[in-house]
């Protein structure tokens, strides 16, 4: 066992192992991966650290901890996966500034990179982005002193330690040495990440070569459903509705976190109110406003938000519809879903669901990693499926949801980083009132307070894994509460998660909400690690 093994809190469901290094982290994931603890749902890798994801009500935190600290991780084991052959044209902007730090003559950079054999520890940051380690000691460079705004798709950088191939166009801060015409990141492919842990690449200098040598054809997916012109017509949406669900479990590997439904409860209780599976797609509409007209009789039920809920009939007449059961509508009838005036996203369900194609298992949309099906408008048709449902129920009554009025309280689980902020930092979290800014999303719910959360110092964290409910604190010390389009691993220290049982509240904050933390234990419980 490693000396230095600590066990980090990380929210309800998931402790941060950290570690001495990355061959003792890779050493722990591929010990707990030989025989996965029951229990467990996701192990997550990066530089130094192990974030377990697990279920409670199977296998306790102290249980973990036990079994992980009896492990020998001394033994190196043996990587597996499959090996690529990436050509690189090495033309990169920052070739010359890498030789320059190594040492050597721009030739000898590339020689050293296409000698080397790079292995890919763990993915993140991005979908298809494989942090690679290289058994060639000289490649050890610092990041950019400025990140760059935009990064083209198939840069080839080095940073640290690493290597790595930007899958799309991003921002990053990676030194850049050239570029590959492979597409490492494409859903037309089976396994749709080009790299996964455990692979081996070795780069080819393609002015030496003269040709590509590309990766093993992979089996299609099936195509998308072409669009269809009969169906039930959105006639008004202010914002693009996203098709969601419980999200895509098992995507980590490949960079992709689970995304699904902001606020699942409200997303469970609209499809019990029509006789669907919990697990059916349903659509999400945020900040109402979305009307729809139906092609044929159905039944729909709105959940979530609470906006008004108005049925236009094809006769003329205007009729009140209750939130949260079952609404019957004929052909020609119209529903109109106004303005929330409590909580921030609605859940449209349809009885029998919807017809649309699933993207790596799951319906949602993630707009961070740019999955799932596309948006929807004012004039697009969305399609009933007619797949079997139970009889119609009640999803129950609806609960109390925040507004722009009255503060929030969210219960947080302090940790995994909160060692990383002053004492006096850790009071401004936790009595200082947050408002949930204009810039919010899926991805994150930006927030001001009058005090910024002051750190102990600017050193830099190594990427490591983040969950949905985790609260960062870039350098600016305003904080960010990572939603369910989040991604898989961020640079920032957590200094607080909420906790499971306010999640879904999370997800239905308003933009000008008002927010307060309370510390699971209070505000002098500050647990910087898991007892073992």
């Amino acid at each position: 066992m490693s000396e230095n093994i600590r066990f980090l809190p990380s929210g309800s469901t998931s402790m941060l192992v950290e570690l001495d290094g990355l061959q003792e982290a890779l050493n722990l994931l591929d010990s707990l991966r030989a025989q996965l603890p029951l229990g467990v749902r996701d192990l997550i890798p990066a530089a130094r650290t192990i974030m377990v994801d697990y279920d409670p009500a199977i296998v306790s935190s102290d249980a973990l901890v036990q079994l992980i600290s009896n492990l020998d991780l001394s033994a190196q084991a043996a990587r597996h996966g499959e090996t690529f052959e990436i050509p690189v044209i090495y033309d990169g902007e920052d070739l010359r500034d890498v030789a320059d730090h190594l040492g050597c003559t721009q030739t000898e950079v590339i020689r050293h990179h296409t000698e080397a054999t790079f292995t890919v520890a763990f993915t993140g940051f991005a979908p298809g982005f494989a942090y690679m380690t290289s058994d060639d000691p000289i490649f050890n460079v610092p990041r950019r002193g400025t990140p760059r705004v935009r990064i083209p798709a198939g840069s080839v950088a080095l940073a640290g330690r690493f290597g790595g191939v930007y899958p799309s166009d991003s921002p990053g801060g990676w030194q850049l040495i050239g570029r590959t015409p492979l597409k490492m990141w494409d859903l037309s492919r089976e396994r749709a990440a080009l790299l996964t842990p455990g692979d081996r690449v070795r780069f080819m200098d393609l002015e030496r070569t003269g040709a590509s040598k590309s990766p093993k054809p992979a089996k299609s997916l099936p195509k998308k459903r072409s669009p269809e012109k009969g169906g039930i017509r959105v006639i008004r949406a202010d914002r693009p509705a996203l098709y969601q669900d419980l999200g895509r479990g098992g995507c980590s590997g490949q960079g992709v976190s689970t995304s699904g439904a902001m606020d699942r409860e409200s997303f469970r209780r609209a499809n019990l109110a029509v006789g669907n599976a919990q697990t059916e797609g349903a659509i999400e509409i945020a900040f109402g406003c979305f009307e729809l007209r139906a092609d044929r009789p159905i039944t729909v039920a709105v959940t979530g938000a609470t906006c008004p809920l108005t049925i236009r009939t094809a006769s003329g007449q205007q009729l009140r519809a209750t939130h949260g059961e079952a609404i019957a509508l004929d052909e020609g009838d119209e529903l109109v879903l106004g303005f929330p005036d409590r909580g921030s996203r609605s859940y449209l369900a349809l009885r029998g669901g919807f017809a649309v194609d699933p993207v790596l298992g799951s319906v949602s949309v993630d707009t961070l990693a740019k999955i799932g099906p596309d948006p929807i408008t004012e004039g697009d048709f969305v399609i009933p499926a007619g797949r079997h449902a139970h009889a119609v129920g009640l999803g129950g009554p609806s609960p109390q949801l925040p507004d722009d009025k009255l503060p929030v309280t969210l219960d947080v689980i302090l940790g995994p980083r909160v060692d990383w902020f002053t004492p006096n930092g850790v009071e401004t979290f936790l009595e200082q009132e947050w408002v949930v800014t204009p810039e919010s999303s899926r991805i994150g719910i930006r927030l001001a307070g009058a005090r910024t959360i002051e750190r102990i110092d600017d050193a830099e964290l190594q990427s490591e894994a983040t969950v949905l409910g985790a609260i960062q604190v870039p350098h600016s010390g305003q904080p960010v509460l990572f939603a369910a389009d989040h991604p898989l691993t961020g640079g920032y220290p957590v200094i607080a998660v909420v906790a499971a049982h306010h999640l879904d509240l999370a997800g239905q904050l308003p933009i000008g909400a008002r927010i307060r933390f309370k510390a699971a234990g209070g505000k002098d419980h500050i647990v910087g690690e898991i007892g073992r």
